[in-house]
């Protein structure tokens, strides 16, 4: 595949074109669209059948070469992601584990913090640290969390000497393990805050932060939610990789394979998505949601709806505004950011906004398939896969688990995400199993620690004069 300089374009079409580095540092566009490269990559059958027993590190320079070209060169992109992955527990990164004749796990909770996140956030700390030392710059990094990018992304980051990190998360909405993961961090460069609200208003704080220009200059703020290009290209990795090992275990699939992804911002399916334009042998991707249902609604009505969130057994995944969809809806507009825009001034406005029967048939239809599962089928998946296999698995995987079960073909084999260890949300766990998971040995004193923390009410001054405290020092 020829590579050339990979220009990045704004889903809203009114902000400059960037390359690879521009748009890791700067996250979120100008215009406050998200960016997306100018043209997809396309990887032949042949260069994907040569991909076939790469370690994941090497199968994560060659899917993402295309994406950083003219940035990083090929040492460089293959040194960061050595780096990134030699942390995680597991040999294979994401190993896949069987759970019945046609049905795997693909475990993405390995890394540090025990969830998915750190897949992208760990090779994102490394390149921020790559490129503001080419820059010689420092950056003020602004987050919100449903639960678990937080405190991947503080992982990710806390070594970094040129790098600042304030992450939001909604006060009492996230379980235990997750905020402590992210609170009990005693470095001069991290700060969390909890706000009053959802996780939808603390995404709104940090979008509105960065369509502040005054202060998103002040500050020099980027973005590790996965609004930044970055962590939605290093996921598409793991998509190729799961289908690589498949067939290198004698699986068929000729097929192509099919994916359930629990699913909250829109992002991890969405990475799948991008890996199927690139030419991954992807049959169907399966949105699974909790009681927070919007995706599901919209993918039934093609009209996206905001409702109340509703908090649940799956907190990552308790959002109405799925920040992610707008890449999509920008290649279903045929790449026009005008319209892009208005349709997202009007969801933004009214809570509600369509697409067109031609734009779900060919877009949607052939591609995606949805599934709703409430806490109580949560339970009783979890359950059911432990009664059947001995495997403990989380609230979320369990929702793709459900939605896999839905949607599951006798000729295709199906992967569901596994996108956080068990140990992350143990009270479900138990309650649903009798059986209390464990952390692992290096987060078991992780109760024992003292918290950092500041609670700010749900207000864009408050949270913008405690940014502006933390980064001047105060």
């Amino acid at each position: 595949m020829a590579i050339n300089r990979t220009e990045y374009i704004s889903t809203r079409g009114n902000a400059d074109a960037l390359d690879f580095a521009g748009v890791t540092l700067t996250g979120l566009a100008s215009d406050g669209g998200l960016y997306v490269p100018r043209h997809w990559p396309q990887f032949s059958t042949e260069e994907i059948t040569a991909m076939r027993g790469l370690s994941y590190v090497d199968l994560a320079a060659r899917v993402m070469a295309p994406f950083t070209a003219g940035v990083l060169d090929e040492a460089e992109l293959k040194g960061l992601c050595a780096t990134a992955y030699g942390s995680f527990a597991h040999q294979a990164v994401a190993p896949l584990v069987q759970l019945d004749g046609q049905h795997w796990l693909l475990e993405l909770f390995h890394g540090p913090t025990l969830a998915f996140k750190d897949v992208a956030l760990q090779f994102l700390g490394q390149l921020f640290d790559l490129l503001l030392e080419q820059r010689d710059e420092h950056i003020t990094i602004v987050g919100a969390t449903s639960g678990d990018t937080g405190s991947a992304a503080i992982d990710g980051v806390k070594n970094c000497s040129r790098v600042k990190i304030v992450i939001l998360y909604p006060e009492g909405r996230v379980s235990d393990v997750q905020r402590r993961q992210m609170t009990t961090v005693n470095s001069p460069n991290v700060k969390t805050l909890a706000v009053n609200g959802t996780f939808d208003d603390c995404q709104d704080l940090v979008k509105a932060m960065f369509n502040n220009q005054k202060f998103r200059e002040q500050q020099r703020l980027s973005a590790v939610n996965s609004i930044n290009w970055a962590r939605i290209m290093a996921q598409v990795v793991y998509y190729f990789s799961a289908a690589q090992q498949l067939a290198s275990s004698g699986v068929s699939i000729s097929n192509g394979v099919s994916f359930s992804v629990p699913t909250g911002n829109f992002g991890n399916v969405l990475s799948g998505w991008i890996a199927r334009q690139m030419g991954a042998p992807i049959h169907q991707l399966i949105v699974g949601s909790n009681s927070n249902d919007i995706l599901t609604r919209f993918f039934a009505t093609q009209e996206m709806r905001a409702q109340s969130v509703l908090p649940t057994l799956s907190p990552s995944m308790d959002i109405q505004v799925s920040s992610n969809f707008e890449r999509l809806l920008f290649e279903m507009n045929n790449r026009d950011g005008a319209r892009t825009a208005d349709q997202l001034g009007r969801f933004r406005s009214e809570g509600v906004f369509a697409v067109s029967p031609e734009q779900y048939n060919t877009w949607l239809a052939p591609v995606f398939r949805a599934a709703r599962c409430d806490d109580a089928r949560t339970l009783e998946v979890i359950r059911d896969v432990f009664e059947k296999t001995g495997q403990l698995i989380d609230p979320h995987t369990a929702v793709g688990v459900f939605g896999a079960r839905q949607h599951q073909s006798a000729d295709i084999p199906m992967v569901t995400l596994a996108t956080a260890h068990a140990a992350k949300f143990p009270d479900a766990v138990e309650k649903a199993t009798g059986s209390r998971p464990s952390l692992p040995a290096h987060l078991a004193d992780l109760f024992d620690h003292e918290e950092y923390v500041t609670t700010v009410e749900n207000d864009l001054e408050a949270v913008q004069n405690a940014v502006a405290r933390f980064t001047s020092g105060a």
